[in-house]
């Protein structure tokens, strides 16, 4: 049970509601209408990310589901399994994430999405080894990308755990 009530949905902004159009209705979307102005810049990012980021969608998703593990948020990880699983994430690679980090199912450029979200989310700011390690990999826009990414899905987390976000009854 969320700890206030979803918002009523007859009463959300026009913007909101047309920002809304063809989107699946999650509870995620019936509890960010509390936040009026914030709520469509939170769809407009999310919606840059998921759809007009140049990061590789699987790295994406490594990264997105590590923060949901780290930040313990369980309606961000079955989000996020069913997108990471739709673009060909394997299995063993979602699994892993949670568990087993360094795992060899991981290839070293994914072992390094994944230390980059570990620091981000436990420091703040990654170190100046693995940040130059990674951005021999990634170029600039990429890095800038991935950063932004983990920053965003630590709020989403911290949001949809606050509000005891429940997780929808399975789609058909």
């Amino acid at each position: 049970m969320p700890r206030i009530p979803y918002f009523d949905m007859d009463q959300v902004t026009p913007e909101y509601s047309e920002m809304l159009n063809g989107r699946y209705n999650l509870n995620l979307y019936r509890m960010l209408p509390h936040a009026t102005t914030i709520a469509p810049g939170f769809l407009k990012m999310g919606g840059a990310i998921l759809r007009d980021s140049a990061l590789d969608p699987q790295l994406r998703e490594i990264a997105i589901l590590r923060v949901g593990f780290l930040s313990q948020a369980t309606y961000e990880v079955h989000q996020h399994k069913r997108i990471a699983r739709r673009i060909g994430l394997a299995d063993d690679k979602i699994a892993a994430l949670e568990t087993a980090p360094e795992s060899a199912v991981f290839t070293p450029l994914e072992k390094l999405v994944i230390r980059y979200t570990d620091e981000v989310v436990a420091n703040v700011k990654a170190s100046d080894a693995l940040f130059s390690e990674l951005l021999g990999k990634l170029d600039e826009r990429r890095m800038a990308e991935l950063t932004l990414i983990i920053g965003f899905y630590m709020a989403v987390s911290r949001f949809l755990e606050n509000f005891e976000i429940e997780i929808e009854p399975a789609r058909r």
